[in-house]
């Protein structure tokens, strides 16, 4: 089986499945003949031509809105933000067009399109170009959120997505664009969108992540091994739907939990989570819920390392479980 990255894999996917439905346009800031600021798209314009690869004006409110309108009328369109930072600008289209057409006609128009875009920081980007911003789309009916953390898992949910009647918000951890590799089988898969995987067994303590932070979380998991403690880390790939049959699981049966993700504290989608398994498993818990995430402040360029979530962080929260 061919070894590619993450990049790699979101090209493969689009590519695959631009041949296999006519319907598919990319568009977005330097999609085209650059290929997209980290290459995603490298090679489609070549292939499709500028009717189905299309660079647009530095305006992310008309990327969305030009979307929206190509997939009301029966387009399949994947516009590319090309930070999750600018996307503040489509954010009225995204929630309150995009989010509710298909409630809002009754279920006549599905509106279907991917809105991909990376997000987080590890690439000294600074508080523009470094924040996580997934949970403002889990608070939005209508929307799917999904987040992969290998080339396996990138390319194979974005086939699901591109396929799904909803509308998808496509998050890419760009910090391991490059630096996470895996195998890719030859020919057609798909992973289901909705179910969390399993990235490691284990009884003593289960460890939630998604994105860059399920690395952080493994290797974590690993260090931990050396003290005798047996972490089961769960890749959550989806944020909505949530597989929470699978966080339960974990949960019973290792009865305690810590929570990584590197958006800010503060209402981060780890909240939710921890709400969840309070509410449906609280008898199981030998000890607090803890969360190891960013901190409440703008992402920071100097002190990047000190913000985002670290195996050390992740081995003080264990510690800290362990000894409750």
């Amino acid at each position: 089986m061919p070894t590619i990255n993450i990049v790699q894999a979101v090209n493969q996917a689009l590519k695959e499945e631009m041949r296999r439905d006519d319907r598919i346009v990319v568009l977005g800031e330097d999609v085209g003949r650059d290929g997209g600021v980290f290459r995603a798209t490298e090679g489609l314009y070549d292939e499709f031509g500028p009717d189905r690869v299309m660079d647009t004006p530095l305006a992310e409110s008309g990327i969305i809105g030009t979307a929206i309108g190509m997939a009301i009328y029966g387009l399949n369109p994947v516009p590319e933000i090309q930070f999750l930072d600018f996307i503040y600008p489509a954010f009225d289209q995204i929630v309150t067009n995009l989010a509710k057409l298909r409630y809002r006609s009754g279920g006549q128009y599905s509106c279907h399109l991917v809105v991909r875009a990376p997000y987080g920081g590890g690439i000294k980007g600074g508080h523009y170009h470094s924040q996580s911003s997934e949970a403002y789309f889990t608070h939005t009916a209508g929307l799917k959120v999904v987040i992969p953390s290998s080339p396996y898992d990138t390319k194979g949910l974005l086939l699901s997505s591109l396929r799904d009647p909803d509308p998808i918000i496509f998050l890419e951890p760009k910090r391991i664009y490059r630096a996470v590799k895996g195998e890719i089988p030859e020919g057609e898969f798909t992973v289901p969108i909705g179910k969390a995987r399993i990235a490691r067994e284990g009884r003593d303590v289960s460890i939630l992540a998604y994105g860059a932070m399920l690395h952080v979380a493994m290797d974590a998991a690993e260090a931990a091994k050396k003290n005798g403690v047996e972490a089961d880390v769960v890749d959550l790939r989806t944020l909505v739907p949530l597989d929470i049959d699978a966080i339960l699981s974990s949960v019973q049966k290792t009865g305690r939990v810590i929570i990584v993700h590197e958006a800010p504290r503060t209402s981060g989608f780890g909240a939710e989570i921890s709400a969840q398994i309070a509410e449906r498993a609280i008898e199981y818990l030998k000890g607090p819920i803890l969360r190891v995430t960013g901190y409440d402040t703008p992402f920071p360029y100097t002190l990047e390392e000190y913000y985002l979530p670290s195996v050390p962080k992740v081995l003080k929260a264990i510690e800290k479980l362990m000894q409750y």
